[in-house]
């Protein structure tokens, strides 16, 4: 397995703070300006979808307070809609899955490792039209997630309710059409048929990084 260094994005992973309130200058250093990172957890808890979300990174005024992760969090130091899209596809989650490690059963067990799954992942080289429908349909996952964590009203414990995980088992109609409408626009970068098998995408994806990264 090759690792395309034309096609990284710059990541670091977050973890091994003694009590869970040390500062983290290496989560600065790799953040810089941003006012958000994309942070996939390495498991996945009880659910069957790898979740990825933003997370502030509180360096802009009147932000919330920076998040400090666990050691199971993998922060990717871009703040842009269509990283966030392409990392969030079909296609990066049959690759994550097939190069990741597994701790117990598979439902459950899957941990993101990033020197499989992220360093060795072939992003698509898009058209700028390509990327912009990329990063829309990302936005609007975002914001139609948000919606359902935090819909006005709710009393405090209907909100405690409202997490990745439970969305993400449940998988309601509308999450699995957004899904579907950010999948479509990353094959379409690939050049690829929206209805590629499994199969096929992880042909494709291994193809592509040992063009780009010969032996």
């Amino acid at each position: 397995m090759r690792r395309p260094l034309s096609t990284f994005v710059r990541m670091f992973v977050l973890g091994g703070w003694p009590g869970g309130g040390s500062a983290v200058p290496s989560a600065g250093g790799c953040t810089g300006k941003r006012s958000r990172a994309c942070a996939p957890r390495s498991r996945r808890l009880r659910a069957t979808w790898r979740r990825l979300g933003y997370r502030s990174t509180g360096s802009s005024p009147g932000q919330p307070a920076a998040t400090l992760p666990d050691s199971a969090v993998v922060a990717i130091a871009r703040d842009d809609d269509y990283t966030f899209g392409v990392l969030h596809s079909r296609a990066h989650e049959l690759w994550a899955r097939g190069t990741g490690t597994q701790l117990r059963e598979v439902a459950s067990g899957f941990r993101y490792t990033p020197t499989t799954c992220f360093e060795t992942f072939p992003f698509p080289r898009p058209t700028d039209a390509q990327r912009e429908s990329i990063g829309q349909a990302a936005a609007d996952l975002v914001r139609l997630r948000d919606g359902w964590l935090n819909p006005p009203g709710l009393a405090p414990e209907g909100l405690a309710k409202r997490t990745l995980t439970n969305l993400y088992n449940e998988r309601p109609t509308w999450l699995q059409h957004a899904h579907a409408t950010l999948d479509a626009a990353v094959f379409d970068a690939y050049g690829w048929p929206a209805d590629l098998a499994d199969d096929k995408i992880l042909a494709r994806l291994l193809e592509l990084n040992l063009e780009r990264e010969p032996a």
